[in-house]
């Protein structure tokens, strides 16, 4: 197969979708593999070492598109790429098509395959492309969370763990997933006062039996949240529903009940934000104010951190991409439900339920696309 690796075009993204070791891996197998010329470069990856992985350089994105018969990316395409993606085009990517009704028309209008990262899914729960990068900023969350906290920034002027003979910064995390997860690790090796909402017990006791003592966890209802945001010095969004639109666990009104100087990091910003009042923001301007309160909405936080975050997605990426690779679309979905599973839109229909829900869209069960695959 044709496989095309294009330079990430978003603000500040400098991830890439592919190392030059998972290229190897991919031409070893007897797949063609091109790379915008420089595509690498942000995370560290130079034009020589895809070289001598095996790949071609081509050098500008619009031949990229055209040679290849599957994309792979790191994040959704945007406006100036709608018209690239071609009829029965294969693109692998992160999608995070019910927050975005443009992309999502625009995708059906190409009449390409849009296999989403993020829906990946494993029999029983558990989305092993979205966890590398959810790792990522969840750890970012607290990091960034806690040098928001500082004056100069905006913040209220306290140190995440504070020192002898005072408090430390008091986090409160709505969700205790990966995201959630990996934010409260974060925070409490800062020795900061965390306390993570979730709405599953089972999830709550695991964490209790493995979190340090400074961690603490509660139900996840209105009522709670109103009770513990009045004293909450930074404040992280972690709330996922698999493709779909995330829930507003803030909402504006509650920003009253914040002190001057809260800090908000809302990680779930690409499935639409768990904060009423967040709007994606990007790494030259991370943040703004509401009432007095700091948010900080990167749409796309690993972007910071592009060679960590560009070998940990390839490691998760790859099996699957040589799945693809070797047996089409089609075919690779009928032997592996997780990639059934991320199957969104295929020629123009929606075949994922959350999505056409989000906009009210006509769903299609993704086996008519299947069936001649289907023993």
């Amino acid at each position: 197969m044709v496989i095309g690796i294009p330079k990430e075009i978003k603000v500040q993204e400098n991830r890439v979708a592919l190392t030059p070791a998972g290229t190897q891996e991919l031409v070893k197998r007897g797949h063609t593999v091109y790379i915008q010329d420089n595509a690498g470069v942000g995370s560290g990856f130079s034009n020589d070492l895809y070289l001598s992985a095996g790949a071609e350089i081509l050098p500008t994105i619009e031949e990229i598109y055209e040679e290849a018969k599957m994309i792979i990316k790191v994040k959704e395409p945007i406006e100036p790429e709608y018209k690239l993606v071609r009829e029965n085009q294969l693109v692998f990517t992160y999608f995070h098509f019910a927050s975005h009704e443009p992309l999502t028309r625009a995708m059906m209008k190409s009449n390409s395959i849009c296999l989403a990262y993020e829906t990946v899914e494993k029999r029983g729960g558990g989305l092993p492309l979205l966890i590398p990068m959810s790792e990522v900023a969840g750890r970012m969350a607290a990091q960034k969370g806690s040098n928001y906290l500082e004056k100069p920034l905006g913040g209220k002027g306290i140190l995440m763990g504070g020192v002898p003979g005072t408090l430390p910064a008091k986090v409160l995390i709505l969700g205790g997933g990966v995201v959630g997860t990996q934010a409260a690790w974060m925070a409490a090796g800062l020795s900061a006062d965390v306390t993570i909402l979730d709405v599953s017990l089972p999830r709550m006791r695991y964490l209790s039996d493995v979190m340090p003592a400074n961690v603490r966890t509660r139900m996840s209802n209105e009522f709670n949240i109103r009770e513990l945001i009045p004293s909450a010095d930074l404040i992280i969004g972690a709330v996922l529903i698999p493709g779909a639109k995330a829930p507003h666990l803030i909402s504006k009104d509650m920003l009253k009940d914040m002190e001057k100087g809260t800090v908000l990091v809302d990680v779930a910003v690409d499935q639409g934000g768990c904060i009423e009042t967040c709007k994606p923001t990007t790494h030259e301007n991370p943040t703004y104010t509401i009432d007095d309160v700091l948010h900080y909405c990167v749409a796309n936080m690993p972007g910071a951190v592009p060679y960590t975050s560009t070998v940990a997605l390839t490691n998760a990426t790859l099996p699957y991409a040589i799945e693809l690779a070797e047996k089409g679309w089609q075919k690779a979905a009928v032997e592996n439900e997780e990639l059934a599973a991320g199957l969104n839109i295929i020629k123009g229909e929606i075949v994922y339920k959350a999505v056409a829900e989000a906009f009210d869209l006509p769903y299609f069960p993704v086996e008519k696309h299947l069936k001649e695959h289907l023993v």
